[in-house]
């Protein structure tokens, strides 16, 4: 039975939440609003689940570099990132230019153009598992491409997923999946288990076509994989000639070559999304030769793949510059390890009020959890309390730092170190200010 001091304590804490959410709602009529309005033609009030908070959320009116502007004119440091897309932010002036040259040229071509070439070559030029690569809409359908792949060339039927994994928006697997996932034969793993994880392999390995994971689970809470749970996954499936996916939707940002490369883990095929396109719809699925050559219409029996915006012009100038001009793998390697330096900070302010916080993630992603780490799967990460984690959300967007709902940040290339040094100072004071409440258990 909790004692007397934490039921105030936690009765504190709701009180401190509800003014929050009173004065945000206060400070925002326009988007409370704008909401009000949407909601008569769209179920909650917008067509994307994730940009949803209550009592409502904001609507940005505009950005550029790495702020925002919502309709009530507040400005915001936008630590969002646009969930991985908007790595660039909201207004690079090379990536402009090259959509606005390619639109100039005409959209919809229906047919090859010169800039997809140089996207392709410039992927597999940086990823060790991609000797092919093919272009798809989103995350969503690379991941739904690439299962589909591994169960036509392995001839068999069931995908390994792990809990807390996300793959898009019909490959939702925290909390035991959601009824509006793609209806495959699914074997679920546990994260970051080993032992059970090869043992279920071993057991499926006759019907299994691929083992699908992300090296750092994205929604799932920022958390990464084990170095040895991940290369024992490439030593069993290469065992038994199961397809090995990673999943780098969000993750390749991590160096010039993915996570893969800084682990030195190469798996058979690899899925990309999210900030590649330089800001425009975006996905891909690359891996090794023999798979990905299944689909050259030259090949003997080839597989079709279809989809009229695969090689969008639009997506592809801004893709293609935004790789070679702008996130080169020396600019990946420096802006992660600023990231790496940031969240160190985070940290250490955490350690200096004695909370039971940690800040997960890797290089230039991570997350905000109200408890302690270390956090290794979806079960740790659901200790995270979400009262203390909505108060604290609500504090720093009243002072100007935008974050996901989540309390994920992922940082984008205009951001300074004036910026960074603004988010721990605040951080800090709000940690001092609220720390009875974020400490209560």
């Amino acid at each position: 039975m909790a004692s007397l001091s934490n039921v105030a304590l936690e009765q504190d804490l709701k009180d401190a939440l509800g003014e929050a959410v009173n004065a945000f709602s206060d400070a925002n009529p326009k988007s409370k609003s704008e909401d009000e309005k949407a909601a008569s033609s769209m179920p909650g009030g917008n067509t994307r689940t994730v940009l949803f908070y209550p009592p409502f959320p904001l609507t940005i009116e505009r950005g550029e570099d790495q702020y925002v502007w919502d309709i009530d004119d507040h400005k915001y440091t936008n630590f969002v990132g646009e969930f991985g897309a908007g790595l660039f932010g909201h207004s690079n002036k090379k990536i402009m230019d090259a959509i606005t040259r390619a639109v100039s040229d005409g959209t919809v071509l229906g047919g090859p153009n010169r800039y997809e070439r140089i996207l392709a070559a410039e992927l597999v030029s940086r990823f060790p598992s991609v000797d092919k690569i093919r272009f798809t809409n989103s995350g969503t359908e690379a991941n739904l491409m690439a299962m589909m792949t591994a169960r036509v060339v392995t001839g068999r039927d069931k995908i390994m997923v792990f809990e807390g994994g996300y793959h898009g928006g019909v490959f939702m697997f925290a909390h035991g999946g959601s009824p509006i996932n793609a209806p495959f034969d699914y074997v679920m793993a546990p994260f970051n288990n080993t032992e059970r994880t090869v043992e279920l392999i071993n057991e499926n390995a006759a019907d299994l076509s691929c083992v699908v994971i992300e090296p750092m689970q994205g929604a799932g809470g920022m958390i990464t994989a084990d170095k040895e749970f991940l290369q024992a996954l490439r030593d069993v499936t290469a065992k038994h000639d199961i397809i090995l996916i990673f999943d780098e939707v969000v993750t390749s940002r991590l160096s010039g070559g993915g996570l893969q490369k800084i682990l030195g883990i190469t798996p058979d095929m690899t899925t990309m999304g999210k900030y590649i396109g330089g800001g425009a719809t975006f996905g891909a699925f690359g891996g090794r030769e023999d798979i990905m050559m299944r689909y050259d219409p030259r090949s003997k029996d080839p597989i079709g793949h279809a989809g009229t915006f695969n090689n969008n012009v639009i997506t592809h100038a801004a893709g293609s510059t935004a790789m070679t001009q702008i996130y080169t793998p020396e600019k990946a390697d420096s802006f992660n390890a600023w990231g790496d330096a940031f969240r160190d900070r985070l940290n250490a302010v955490i350690a200096k009020h004695s909370l039971p916080m940690t800040v997960t993630g890797m290089g230039s992603i991570m997350q905000v959890h109200c408890c302690e780490g270390p956090l290794h799967d979806e079960h740790d990460s659901e200790r995270d309390n979400k009262l203390k984690g909505e108060l604290l959300y609500y504090d720093m967007l009243a002072r100007g730092h935008r974050m996901t709902w989540r309390n994920s940040m992922l940082l984008c290339l205009p951001m300074t170190d004036e910026n960074l040094d603004a988010y721990v100072a605040d951080f800090d004071d709000i940690l001092g200010l609220r720390g009875h409440l974020l400490a209560a258990e």
